[in-house]
């Protein structure tokens, strides 16, 4: 038997138990210590065949298999859904990153198509799962007892087709006579949905991971190989740099009214536009966010059209780039001051948090794309811009961004600024600790209603799953279990709140102004 069978032979089992402890752990919601822990178990099952075949490049297998688990961590450090959907798609990149890893190339030297094509194949991979099994190249084990087995085959064939029958015709007589239904129902006592629950989920995680290990390790063919390249158009420097030079004009007029109120205060945005600041920094954040956004692949387009230029228009593209980048630094700057405006204005929200970060990291792949792109070193851009990335992810998560919210918005209801009890309140365990503390200093009806809302939705349960385990929502029931008699005391019946108060956002992401 080849090296290729041994391997697939180990790898099917190994799928069917990692499926049997899918379902088991992630069955459980809210997600929380099931994550980390199926995650391990499917990165120990990579590392351990990896090294008992001798897979060549193990080492890679080992330390790229790190960011997935830490970020799997984080489903059980912050309850905050939106942290750990940013932890969900992190762990999802280092996964295509991670299969990648197999095809030969180094991760560090990855352009943009690679790791596109890093995250089709992972996509094909996981969605395809054992049909990806390279069935001509695989040598099965002879079954002892060939005469024997034959006749098992077939009376397996012949009890899957009776099953369909036997339930109809089955069907039918129970509800002809209620002694025959009831004695049917007695002896076939089964949990026919739990049943199929079960089997749905096992399936779904074996298959998956089935086709993960298939691709990590090189049985299965990439959907689209490292082979396969994109032939650049033929494009030269006029065609590219009369729109770059023409969009550098339009960010030049733009940046000049901008400098007017970078330096300003409200009142020159207030008598020259009309709007308040508020207002003023609302209309024109998201659009600055995707402009900045449209902007990167414009000039990574460029760059890889004329990536076999000639010296001379290399230099001109790289001085309207470089422009560019510097217009494109202000807008950045801008955007991030509209967003500081608002918050002053308004207080902090998830939607506001969250823009924000991601400009942090426009303005770091910006930055990157000027130290290795505009000098003619294209091939590191796209690891850069992943680990920036993943910087930022992990920085929301040492941040904790839902206690910044209640702490930044308790501050300013201390400060006598308005203050949304409902929107604070529909945060996540994370905010819990900041808000508890906050509680004296709101005004009575603020009080009465977040102690209202603390004690319904983290007074402790009295079944807790540990598989769901996390250190958020662990921490939100302990303190809140602490001071239950002083929110008891404090509550009031709370009116349901309107339309305005949505979760993740705030009456001034969506209201106007006077």
């Amino acid at each position: 038997m080849n090296g290729v069978s041994k391997l697939v032979l180990q790898i099917l089992p190994i799928a069917v138990v990692l499926g049997v402890l899918g379902d088991w752990l992630l069955r459980a919601t809210p997600w929380g210590l099931n994550v980390p822990l199926w995650t391990l178990a499917v990165l120990a099952s990579a590392v351990v065949l990896s090294i008992r075949h001798r897979i060549d490049g193990a080492r890679h297998i080992f330390w790229l298999a790190l960011p997935v688990l830490l970020f799997a961590i984080g489903f059980a450090w912050r309850d905050s859904p939106a942290v750990q959907f940013f932890d969900a798609f992190a762990v999802m990149v280092a996964v295509s990153i991670w299969s990648g890893s197999r095809e030969g190339s180094r991760i560090h030297s990855w352009g943009v198509l690679d790791c596109l094509r890093g995250l089709l194949n992972t996509g094909v991979a996981a969605v395809a799962g054992a049909a990806l099994l390279p069935h001509k190249e695989i040598v099965w084990p002879a079954m002892p007892g060939t005469a024997k087995w034959k006749y098992a085959r077939s009376g397996a064939l012949g009890l899957l087709i009776a099953l369909p029958l036997l339930f109809v015709f089955g069907g039918l007589l129970m509800a002809a006579d209620a002694v025959f239904d009831q004695m049917v129902t007695d002896v076939l006592d089964i949990d026919f949905a739990s049943i199929f629950s079960h089997s749905t989920l096992t399936v779904f995680f074996a298959w998956t991971v089935c086709g993960f290990l298939l691709l990590l390790f090189g049985i299965s063919r990439p959907a689209v190989s490292e082979s396969q390249r994109v032939d650049r158009p033929g494009l030269g420097i006029v065609e590219i740099a009369v729109p770059l030079a023409l969009i550098d004009l339009l960010f030049v007029a733009f940046v000049i009214v901008q400098l007017r109120y970078l330096f300003g205060d409200s009142s020159l945005v207030e008598t020259t536009t009309g709007l308040t600041y508020s207002e003023y920094a609302r209309r024109g954040f998201f659009e600055l966010v995707t402009v900045a956004f449209l902007a990167l692949p414009l000039l990574l387009l460029g760059d890889w059209v004329l990536a076999e230029a000639d010296s001379r228009s290399r230099r001109i593209f790289q001085g309207l780039a470089g422009v560019l980048l510097l217009l494109l630094a202000v807008i950045v700057a801008s955007a991030i001051q509209r967003m500081r405006l608002y918050q002053v204005a308004y207080g902090l929200t998830e939607l506001r948090l969250y823009t924000t970060a991601f400009m942090t990291w426009i303005g770091a792949v910006l930055a990157w794309f000027a130290v290795t792109v505009l000098r003619g070193h294209r091939r590191p851009f796209a690891a850069g811009a992943a680990i920036a990335g993943f910087c930022v992810i992990a920085a929301l998560n040492v941040l904790n961004p839902d206690a910044l919210i209640a702490k930044v918005n308790t501050d300013r209801a201390r400060a006598g600024e308005e203050f949304d009890v409902y929107y604070a309140t529909r945060l996540s365990a994370d905010a819990v600790p900041t808000l508890l503390s906050a509680l004296p200093t709101l005004d009575l009806e603020d009080r009465c209603v977040a102690a209202a809302r603390l004690l319904e939705r983290w007074t402790p349960p009295e079944d807790k799953d540990w598989r769901t385990w996390n250190r958020g929502r662990l921490t939100a029931w302990r303190v809140v279990d602490d001071a239950s008699a002083r929110l008891s005391a404090l509550a009031c019946e709370v009116p349901v709140p309107t339309d305005d108060h949505l979760p993740g956002t705030s009456p001034a992401d969506t209201a106007q102004e006077p």
